[in-house]
């Protein structure tokens, strides 16, 4: 599988993308992939293990984008970022042998937030609508009263004090905490495709995964959730060293496969 940079154009800022690449002639599947960090730490190589799996294990064109940070680049420029990639790659991704007409999202974390919140966009976007979205521990609602912010409040590596602190270098007012890019549970979810989350058993975002599932069956969306019992935030990626982490990989992969077949 080889891999590349490309310039994904978001106006009036570019931005820098890594593409994953399966061997094999094509046309691929594509999946849009935002790292985690709060929307303010983070890159698309410090999160390249998930969006390696993903590409090797969907055969998929993965790419794996760095959209603007906060503070210095507040809400919502990463949610406008994550839609001009979405955007770019549904015009572009013939160039790696990926086919624009079968197209996913996916994100860890704050990237997880920000893959719902573009399948959402896409519908008043016009664009190609996704055929899935797989949300890997994501941020889906404001609030820090949730069961698991209560019993795994000073979890390691992600704590209620690290979420609070990102939401206040992220947002520009409290007033922000109600906007349905961030307050997930309470957007226009019937318009999703297929969602697959999968979350930390040890995380103060596990409850997020499980009020954005019973919400998504609130509105007859098609939702598959697991969660890992034993491991925390950012397992995902740690696969050389964990065994939860290479079955949540395969099992993202094959919730993928499913999707692009239909």
């Amino acid at each position: 599988m080889s891999q590349q940079v490309s310039r994904a154009t978001s106006e009036p800022t570019p931005l820098m993308a890594m593409v994953y690449t399966p061997t094999g002639p094509g046309p691929f599947p594509a999946v849009v992939y935002f790292h985690g960090g709060g929307w303010v730490i983070g890159n698309m190589h410090v999160y390249d293990a998930g969006a390696r799996a993903l590409a090797k294990g969907a055969q998929a064109v993965v790419i794996s984008v760095d959209y603007r940070l906060a503070p210095e680049n507040r809400f919502p420029t990463a949610w406008d970022d994550a839609l001009a990639t979405y955007k770019w790659t549904a015009t572009n991704v013939g160039r790696w042998r990926g086919d624009p007409r079968r197209l996913a999202l996916a994100g860890e974390s704050a990237g997880g937030n920000l893959a719902i919140s573009t399948a959402i966009a896409t519908v008043a976007a016009g664009v190609t609508r996704p055929k899935a979205v797989i949300a890997i521990y994501p941020v889906t609602q404001t609030g820090t009263t949730t069961e698991s912010y209560v019993d795994s409040g000073n979890a390691k590596p992600l704590n209620k004090a690290m979420i609070g602190w990102f939401f206040d270098k992220t947002l520009n007012s409290v007033a922000d905490k109600a906007d349905p890019r961030l307050d997930l549970v309470h957007a226009k979810l019937s318009v999703l495709p297929p969602v697959t989350i999968i979350n930390a058993q040890i995380d103060p975002l596990r409850s997020d995964g499980a009020m954005l599932e019973e919400a998504l069956k609130q509105v007859n969306v098609k939702v598959t959730r697991k969660e890992y019992e034993g491991v925390t935030h950012e397992f995902f990626g740690a696969a050389a060293v964990l065994p939860a982490a290479k079955a949540a990989q395969a099992f993202a992969a094959e919730q993928l496969k499913e999707a692009f077949k239909e």
